[in-house]
């Protein structure tokens, strides 16, 4: 049974595309730029939430919040709801970021799925989506 190796198989394939992305010559770890297409994706995100999307604690966050505000591609606003948390949100100078660490996506992504048909992707796409919904909490 061939399942039994997915978890493994799954990681791995991670694994493998950090590797290559870590090949890049961007200038930004590959949690900064995870957390700066997040803050991207959910502009005005509180940092807790953030952090629970990006699945690490809170204090990792904050550095990494700390370095890309440093940076000035992040700013902190106070929340109007919540004085007591921040809101993120991107600078201007993000956006030529973004398309540098988007490019350097689409070079691993095309690396990984070379050799691959349009069909075979569309299956693979299929299964791990099936596989997000399952484990997606309710």
């Amino acid at each position: 049974m061939q399942s039994k190796n997915i978890n493994f198989l799954i990681t791995d394939v991670l694994r493998l595309m950090r590797r290559e992305y870590r090949k890049s010559d961007l200038a930004m770890t590959l949690m900064q730029a995870r957390t700066l297409l997040s803050v991207s994706r959910n502009e005005g995100v509180k940092q807790v939430t953030l952090a629970e999307l990006l699945d690490i604690q809170p204090i990792t966050l904050a550095r990494l919040i700390d370095q890309l505000v440093s940076d000035g591609l992040v700013e902190r606003r106070a929340d109007p709801k919540d004085r007591r948390a921040n809101a993120l949100f991107l600078t201007e100078k993000a956006t030529p970021w973004l398309l540098e660490i988007d490019k350097e996506i689409n070079r691993v992504r095309e690396k990984a799925l070379q050799g691959l048909t349009p069909e075979q992707i569309d299956v693979a796409m299929d299964v791990l989506t099936k596989m997000h919904e399952n484990l997606t909490d309710d």
